[in-house]
């Protein structure tokens, strides 16, 4: 499995406001943020439940990671996604860490990836409450 997540209970914009606060609390910021329904619907005209990928970076853990791999950069940063299901319930999923940087066999990493998704799981149960 390559992520986690929870159901949010609220509506999808206190998510995103719940979800960065919640990052931040952990000492990540959101560097980007794609609205893939509004995408869709400007290139394709698809109209989409809203969906949000949040690109979340904690600068002091990606500074480790770019130290014990300078490419580790491929994999950064931690993309969290915040969708609207079809019932109007808000899902909020976390990539995990542990499982995408198990494709960096260096020294250091298997630590590091343990010690960020342990701070997302913080952020998913800070979600769940």
């Amino acid at each position: 499995m390559y992520g986690f997540n929870v159901k949010f209970n609220g509506d999808f914009d206190t998510a995103i406001d719940k979800v960065t606060e919640e990052l931040g609390k952990e000492g990540f910021g959101v560097l980007t943020e794609i609205d893939v329904s509004a995408t869709l619907k400007k290139k394709l005209d698809i109209d989409r439940a809203p969906y949000r990928i949040l690109g979340a970076c904690n600068p002091k853990l990606a500074n480790q990671a770019l130290e014990a791999d300078p490419d580790i950069g491929l994999l950064l940063p931690c993309n969290v996604v915040v969708r609207q299901e079809d019932d109007g319930s808000v899902t909020v999923g976390f990539m995990d860490p542990s499982a995408v940087l198990k494709l960096v066999e260096k020294e250091g990493v298997e630590a590091l990836a343990a010690e960020v998704r342990t701070r997302l799981e913080r952020v998913r149960d800070a979600l769940a409450a």
